[in-house]
C-alpha cells in the first residue's frame, strides 16, 4: 500500500519555527517520493501569495521558497477557501500550482485509508 502524508501549517511568520518544520517535513516527504499534499490554513496561507515566502526568514533553515519549489514538483499545495475569502485572496494572487480548496477536499483526503495526516 502506497501512503501519502498530508501536512497541514496552521502557522506562518507568526510561528517561523513550527512553519518552517511544517514545510521541512513536506519538502523531505516530497523529495523522498511520498505523495504530499500540503495544506496551509491561517497565516500559512499568506506564504502562498507570489512575494511572501522570500520575506520568511528563520536562522540555519532552509528558505520556504526552496522548500515550495520540491513540494510542488511532486506534490499539492492548498490553501483554505475559508482562509483566502477572510484574506480577499484568488487562484491569482498565489504561487503559479497553488489551489484553493475547502473543509471537505481537506477531510476526503485525511480519512483515506492510506492517508497520513499531520498539523502543525
Amino acid at each position: 500500500m502506497t501512503r501519502s502524508l498530508i501536512v497541514k501549517a496552521t502557522a506562518g511568520a507568526d510561528d517561523p519555527e513550527r512553519c518552517s518544520q511544517a514545510f521541512t517535513v513536506a519538502a523531505a516527504a516530497a523529495a523522498s517520493g511520498v505523495s504530499v499534499s500540503m495544506w496551509l490554513t491561517g497565516e500559512a496561507t499568506w506564504l502562498a501569495v507570489a512575494g511572501q515566502a522570500e520575506s520568511f526568514s528563520l536562522p540555519h533553515a532552509t528558505p520556504l521558497v526552496d522548500l515550495i519549489q520540491v513540494i510542488l514538483a511532486s506534490g499539492t499545495l492548498v490553501i483554505c477557501q475559508q482562509c483566502a475569502t477572510r484574506r480577499d485572496l484568488e487562484v491569482e494572487d498565489l504561487l503559479p500550482g497553488v489551489g484553493i480548496s475547502g473543509a471537505t477536499s481537506f477531510v476526503a483526503e485525511v480519512t483515506a485509508p492510506d492517508a497520513q495526516a499531520l498539523v502543525y
